[in-house]
């Protein structure tokens, strides 16, 4: 063919594609990630073409077996992709016109790139989402184990980076397991959201041929086709979904990664990592440093710059398909392999963790922790309203710190001098453990509680 190497829209035109257009222009170094996607979808297609009798069986059979071959190719790494076709569609149709010559013209019939990159993008972030799914399941695994080694370990709980209640390290990590399981429910919901099939929308009219798009949409394992061809071009909001998605996914890792390397100062020292997630310094020798937990950290910034980029790509765009998209790939592609890296790093992080404990029981002591539980003594024992308890817990509280004890420290005679009518029984709420324990509310940090979210978690998930 003496046309061989032209685009296929080239006869309307006089002159040659400058050379910035066609590296600026050109998506194929990106968009080859779809290739498996888009040969999926012509097969579909094309068979969809023979069943309808829009195209003879011949051509089909030939363009089925050519995009195999095709496929064969890629996989083994033996095709050349080629800049000046564009993008993977064009180059994938330039290739099956080399395998079966002519009959490759008829695969195009009643569809546009515009419909098949969509379908294409579609059919990949369903697998992306898929995959986040079990890395994210794999981070919540390891959080589950950790807890599970950890209920009886006691750490001060923190509010604004200040001792404030005792709890236990396993409800503290459980408390990401529930953010996780959030991320989860947001990749499964963008699953439902864009499972409508675009393909036969074509470039942004619908087509003239006598298509079946439900056929379509079912081989292609979507629930329906779309309802508006318009809107089936236009329509990004399915990457969106997906950078969001992983954008907070991201955040929730990011904030466990600081507490990580909060506790692991020196200034904390509640846990340690074993020496396969440090790094040491290129001039101080004693260093060990968290590098894992820091990268993971810094990798949020990655994903909110491909969710603003996407939003900010999309928020000026009139109805229908513009050129502007051919970036959403990238942004998305990128999303994903970000925060793949960064829940790979999550887990193994989560399984290097070690709890200082005598560290942690010592800081849980510290900070008048358990003036709440005095204040709630008085309540339930003394008939007393929870504003008189907390001001004598205060005042309670005042005296520990001028004379520099612990709560726990102060004997019998020292704590009735802020509520006569009080017997030893009084000294066991001031312990750390018990306190603890005492949080038998649903959801709260008792052991028996803790253990009982463990077993729920673990048929949930395993």
């Amino acid at each position: 063919m003496k046309n061989k190497n032209k685009t296929v829209w080239s006869n309307r035109f006089q002159s040659k594609m400058s050379l910035s257009f066609q590296k600026i222009g050109s998506s194929i170094n990106v968009d080859k990630r779809l290739y498996e996607q888009d040969i999926s979808a012509s097969i579909v297609h094309a068979q969809m073409l023979v069943k309808q009798k829009i195209i003879k069986k011949e051509n089909g059979d030939k363009i089925i077996n050519g995009l195999k071959k095709i496929k064969t190719q890629i996989d083994k790494g033996n095709f050349e992709f080629k800049e000046k076709f564009e993008d993977i569609h064009l180059n994938i149709e330039k290739a099956l016109f080399k395998i079966i010559g002519p009959s490759a013209g008829y695969l195009h019939t009643a569809r546009s790139r515009n419909d098949q990159v969509v379908t294409d993008f579609k059919l990949w972030i369903k697998d992306a989402s898929k995959e986040i799914v079990n890395d994210i399941s794999l981070v919540m695994k390891s959080l589950i184990r950790k807890a599970e080694k950890n209920t009886d370990t006691v750490m001060p709980g923190l509010t604004h980076l200040k001792n404030a209640q005792p709890i236990s390290f396993a409800h503290y990590l459980l408390s990401y397991y529930e953010m996780l399981k959030r991320d989860k429910k947001r990749f499964k919901n963008n699953l439902d959201l864009l499972n409508e099939c675009p393909l036969g929308s074509a470039a942004l009219s619908g087509t003239s041929y006598k298509i079946d798009r439900a056929y379509t949409a079912k081989k292609l394992g979507f629930k329906k086709p779309t309802d508006n061809s318009i809107d089936s071009v236009a329509d990004r909001d399915f990457a969106i979904d997906f950078l969001y998605a992983s954008a907070v996914c991201a955040m929730h890792l990011s904030r466990l990664a600081e507490d990580f390397i909060i506790y692991n100062s020196n200034a904390f020292n509640l846990i340690s990592f074993k020496d396969s997630m440090l790094t040491g310094s290129s001039i101080m020798p004693q260093k060990k440093n968290p590098d894992p937990a820091e990268l993971i950290r810094g990798k949020v910034g990655i994903n909110y710059g491909k969710l603003n980029a996407m939003l900010t790509i999309m928020k000026g765009l009139p109805m229908s398909y513009f050129k502007d998209m051919q970036d959403d790939k990238e942004l998305v592609f990128g999303g994903y392999d970000t925060l793949k890296d960064t829940l790979t790093m999550s887990a193994e992080l989560i399984n290097s963790v070690n709890a200082n404990k005598t560290n942690m029981l010592f800081m849980a002591n510290q900070g008048y922790t358990t003036a709440t539980d005095f204040a709630d003594y008085l309540v339930k024992n003394k008939n007393l309203s929870f504003r008189e308890s907390y001001a004598i817990s205060a005042k309670l509280v005042n005296y520990a710190e001028k004379n520099k004890k612990m709560l726990s420290e102060l004997n019998l005679d020292e704590i009735k001098k802020f509520y006569k009518d009080l017997d030893k029984s009084v000294l066991k709420v001031f312990d750390v453990k018990n306190s603890m324990n005492m949080k038998k509310s649903y959801g709260g940090t008792s052991i028996i509680n803790v253990k009982s979210m463990i077993k729920k978690y673990k048929k949930e998930i395993l």
